[in-house]
């Protein structure tokens, strides 16, 4: 119970943090105008992994509680964060009593009651919508309203942490009215309502225009009167980083740009113009490598990137994986593209520092000797065109990511190196809106993952590790069964590992919950299923003219919007 209690203990104080904030009259600061050169391709949260849409989402879509930029847990649509000393956690850690605040409404007027928090665990649990946070829903046995203000979340075991379910921008409360008819399979099809959520948040949608341009009003029924301060907002996707910084820091186009993977010289005269200023916080996030462990052979047709259509012809070797990883210098990649706004790492759990695990620090040092020896014991032999094979299959590699200058200066540095040990490199980039998209008919998403190695940047809300490390259980491998909704995207499937997961979910020590978390971030790293590359923190702008912003890096970066000013 006392590890429960540490785990929100920062909680009390972030309330007063709203307090301080200015006070300005709802509608007064104009327009916010925000630029992300990933473009959001909708607005609903559960259809879709991308944090473009997730962060435009959350001007609109609210959850029970959000994670503040110290980390700690706020009450949103919540009272009060629950825990085992105000009774809101049961004593046995079986369930979680949310108590919610009374006269909130939807942007339309109707009231928001414990129905809709009901439903939208109902929505996100079903077993053919393929929800992206159905990780957050993990060991839910089944979510009740004991009266309007009041849900109870009931889990089938004991859960330590019972934060999973709508806490932060992945798991948000969406309307039960306009979304009753989106259950399951139908839920893609449900184009109004994904496109224009009716929300609880400080703006509605008034235009949305997919992978391009969103315009927001603020919401008149926005709880608090003098909240957002600014009457309308636009939120601009397409372009790149460095247009983006541009936009702020040189034109003054642009309040807020977000995800600046620009390389850092850039950054630093872009920002000697005056007229904005670059913010960085280091969280969880991880520049990754993703292995393809099963066959992306377009010639299987609908079994194309599934179990079912067999393993991969040569990512299935750990050898080659393991050679893959001794290849690359992970530094020149940090120096590169990223400077102080990088490190080097070998976890796909780098933070907080209890969960940072170092038994895999060995991949801070190339060795591209290793790597070849690796590959000639395991009988992968050069031909006359220095490219390894083996009965017949060559190590022949498509790497794809999204565009943007500093990834594809990572690629063509890591295909440099691949080169060094016999592997030859397709490089591929995809327009960051359809890679990060949702839209379930296009080849070319994250998700779907129709190629050998993919590379993106990934992380958590908050602090704990257990929905996250949930992740790669084998239940979230993306699938059509599934709405090609998941984020496993290696396909690694272990019974080991969901046990770890499933003993992490009820063990309360955070000690030995940070043990379980290692231990599972250790087996991913050592089957190089994955491989890690640079943790970075989150790095945008905003511009000086922006008041009351501070940098997110556990939430949503937009998820106090209405607390901005100008």
């Amino acid at each position: 119970m006392r590890k429960l209690k540490t785990l929100v203990l920062a909680t009390a104080a972030a309330s007063c943090f709203a307090a301080t904030a200015a006070q300005a009259e709802r509608g007064s600061a104009g327009q916010l105008n925000i630029v992300y050169w990933q473009a959001a391709s909708i607005l609903n949260p559960f259809l879709s992994g991308g944090t473009k849409d997730i962060d435009a989402s959350s001007l609109i879509l609210e959850p029970l509680a959000n994670y503040r930029p110290d980390g700690s847990m706020d009450p949103t649509l919540a009272e009060e964060i629950p825990t085992v000393e105000n009774g809101g956690v049961a004593a046995d850690l079986r369930s979680i009593t949310w108590k919610l605040k009374k006269g909130v409404t939807w942007s339309d007027g109707s009231a928001f009651t414990a129905n809709d928090v009901v439903f939208s665990a109902n929505y996100c649990m079903h077993p053919e919508g393929g929800c992206n946070a159905a990780s957050n829903f993990a060991d839910v046995e089944s979510v009740e309203a004991l009266d309007d203000h009041t849900v109870r979340v009931n889990f089938s075991v004991a859960k330590p942490f019972p934060y999973g379910p709508f806490v932060g921008a992945t798991s948000p409360v969406i309307q039960e009215a306009q979304f009753k008819d989106c259950m399951g399979a139908k839920a893609p099809e449900c184009s109004e309502a994904n496109f224009g959520p009716i929300g609880t948040g400080p703006f509605k949608v008034n235009e949305f225009r997919a992978n391009d341009v969103i315009t927001y009003t603020a919401n008149e029924n926005y709880r608090d009167p003098n909240q957002p301060a600014f009457a309308t907002a636009v939120f601009k996707g397409g372009g790149d980083a460095a247009s983006a910084a541009r936009s702020v820091l040189e034109t003054g186009e642009f309040d807020y740009a977000w995800n600046l993977q620009v390389e850092p010289e850039i950054l630093s005269q872009m920002e000697a113009a005056g007229k904005g200023k670059v913010v960085s916080a280091f969280g969880t996030s991880v520049e990754r490598l993703m292995v393809q462990l099963t066959n992306p052979d377009p010639a299987l047709g609908d079994l194309r990137g599934t179990v079912e259509g067999g393993p991969h012809p040569f990512l299935s070797d750990i050898n080659v994986r393991k050679a893959l990883s001794l290849a690359i210098d992970r530094q020149i990649l940090v120096d590169a593209g990223y400077g102080p706004a990088g490190q080097v790492t070998c976890n796909v759990l780098p933070a907080p520092a209890i969960y940072a695990s170092t038994a895999n620090d060995a991949c801070k040092t190339q060795d591209i000797d290793a790597a070849n020896k690796l590959l000639d014991d395991a009988g992968w032999a050069k031909g006359g065109d220095g490219i390894r094979a083996k009965d017949g299959v060559r190590l022949s590699i498509l790497y794809q990511t999204s565009t943007n200058s500093v990834r594809q200066g990572t690629q063509a540095l890591i295909k440099q190196m691949w080169s060094q040990i016999g592997v030859e490199t397709e490089l591929r980039n995809i327009d960051a809106a359809v890679f990060f998209g949702g839209d379930q008919s296009s080849p070319d998403t994250f998700q779907k993952f129709f190629a050998d190695i993919e590379m993106y940047t990934n992380n958590f809300d908050g602090t704990d590790p257990e929905a996250y490390m949930g992740n790669w259980v084998c239940s979230e491998i993306p699938s059509p069964a599934n709405q090609w909704i998941g984020n496993n995207m290696p396909r690694f499937c272990s019974e080991e590992y969901d046990a770890l997961s499933k003993e992490m979910a009820q063990t309360a020590s955070l000690e030995d919950r940070a043990a379980m978390a290692k231990k599972m971030n250790d087996m991913l790293m050592q089957e190089y299923v994955m491989i890690p590359l640079i943790h970075r923190g989150r790095v945008s702008a905003h511009s000086n003219k922006l008041g009351n912003v501070e940098l997110n890096p556990w939430d949503s970066e937009l998820a106090y919007a209405e607390e901005w000013t100008r």
